[in-house]
């Protein structure tokens, strides 16, 4: 579980080293791990056991994913990893507002608790200045989406096969953009696409690495996706959801601790960046420790 964590957390430094805008970035992103998923004998046989709605109901989610993508990706361009990670912190507070909507669950008195010291965290981190603007805003934006289709996921998934809902919603969101590209660009230009563009085989150095960015997408695609997802949900197997859920909240630690060590972004931040962001990791990680503890009064 830690290492397909690592993955994920390593999913914001490749997005700032590779040279593609972000809808590019995520074009890329989800054919290669599409394909990934779909190579898998378990996923490509499962599908047929997914009623017709509900496969509808997995490519509408996996255009959200595509958007959550987008807007993740233009938060780093905008800003830098540090700040995308610390937003995406947040996603914890919107889960707790759109799950009672969608799940028809009880808003829970601590989740709102949790809540205000997470809007606390947010008006910290603000203090880094207007230059950051535009990426707060994407990274919460990032965030809300990110809890938007986790809900939907959670409430639609059911007994179904992981790794087929994951194809199709990749797959979804692979063909969404390729349609609304053009739209958005007044045609799609395949040399602003192609992997095979000259200056992608400029060098860029990966950890004392000199590596192209053909090589990184591979990564980004494959690596932090296809398998970081099949390791997660094989731990899930082995642990409890409770150790899986704070394994997962290590996420944006990983990337933030890189990205300081490879970009040294914390000479670009604050002192009140970094402490709104502890309040929101800490209170990322308080929650499920109250839930766990609620659980057990009950018992």
């Amino acid at each position: 579980m830690h290492i397909a964590v690592l993955l994920f957390g390593l999913t914001a430094i490749l997005g700032k080293y590779i040279v593609f805008e972000e809808l590019a970035l995520v074009w890329h992103r989800m054919w290669i791990a599409a394909l990934g998923l779909w190579v898998m004998p378990k996923a490509f046989k499962a599908v047929r056991n997914i009623p017709r709605k509900r496969i509808l109901t997995f490519i509408g989610i996996g255009i959200i994913v595509s958007l959550h993508w987008v807007a993740f990706f233009g938060s780093i361009k905008l800003g830098n990893v540090s700040v995308a990670l610390a937003c995406m912190g947040t996603a914890t507070l919107f889960i707790s507002l759109l799950e009672p909507l969608i799940t028809k669950s009880k808003l829970q008195p601590v989740e709102i608790i949790i809540g205000a010291f997470v809007i606390l965290g947010i008006i910290l981190v603000l203090q880094v200045g207007s230059a950051f603007y535009g990426s707060i805003i994407a990274g919460i934006t990032a965030a809300f989406l990110a809890a938007l289709f986790s809900t939907l996921n959670k409430k639609h998934l059911q007994d179904y096969n992981s790794l087929s809902v994951s194809a199709i919603e990749l797959s979804a969101g692979f063909i969404f953009l390729s349609l609304v590209i053009p739209a958005l660009e007044g045609g799609l230009n395949f040399e602003d696409y192609s992997l095979l563009r000259t200056d992608l085989y400029s060098e860029y150095t990966f950890l004392g690495v000199n590596i192209h960015s053909f090589w990184y997408l591979l990564l980004l695609g494959i690596l932090c996706t296809s398998v970081a997802y099949a390791l997660a949900l094989n731990s899930l197997k082995h642990l409890s959801a409770f150790s899986s859920g704070l394994a997962v909240n290590l996420e944006p630690i990983y990337g933030i601790l890189m990205a300081i060590v490879l970009f040294e972004e914390n000479k670009e931040l604050n002192l009140a960046f970094y402490i709104g962001t502890v309040i929101i990791l800490l209170s990322v990680f308080v929650h499920p420790l109250i839930v766990r503890k609620q659980r057990k009064k009950k018992k």
